[in-house]
């Protein structure tokens, strides 16, 4: 998720890290708060693997600054993603989200519809945090107040998404017909 973030807004424009760092943080938020000591190890695999650039720049004020700069590389790494996003990407709300950030960088409506015909296959099967046995329970089953509140906002958020991931699978093919 890290690296799709650093490729995603880097593929706009060059970024500073600390510029980087704080788009990042706006975009995962407090669920996964990005520290300088996972940001610039993921930065130097990065441009180890010749998809990022660094050049040194003055500083406004004090020491020099750092601007990275996505290489043609990085931008054909960051499609490739986009387009063939790993399976936790597809479930993991927080990953799905990064992903949704920058799925607009993939030029083909058709290929955005086929990643987000996957995440609506996996809102539509049936899931809960709660079973009883291999059964998912539903929010009018339980009898814990807490409980029967985190399946309620679960399905009122999934109801909308399915509802959104509709609509703009119709208007992608639309597109791209």
């Amino acid at each position: 998720m890290l690296e799709l973030a650093i490729l995603g807004f880097l593929y706009d424009t060059p970024l500073h890290g600390y510029e980087l760092r704080k788009r990042i943080t706006a975009l995962t938020g407090h669920v996964r708060p990005v520290a300088e000591s996972t940001l610039y190890p993921a930065i130097k695999r990065l441009e180890k693997a010749g998809l990022l650039e660094r050049a040194t720049e003055p500083g406004a004020v004090a020491a020099p600054r750092h601007v990275l700069t996505l290489t043609e590389d990085g931008r054909s790494e960051l499609r490739r993603r986009l387009a063939e996003p790993v399976q936790r990407d597809i479930t993991d709300e927080n990953r799905w989200f990064t992903v949704l950030a920058f799925l607009r960088h993939l030029a083909d409506p058709a290929a955005q519809a086929a990643v987000l015909r996957r995440r609506l296959a996996f809102l539509e099967t049936p899931a809960s945090f709660f079973y009883a046995g291999d059964r998912p329970l539903r929010a009018e089953e339980l009898d814990d107040p807490f409980r029967r509140g985190i399946l309620t906002v679960a399905r009122a958020t999934t109801q909308a998404e399915l509802a959104w991931l509709r609509a703009t699978i119709d208007s992608l093919e639309g597109v791209a017909r």
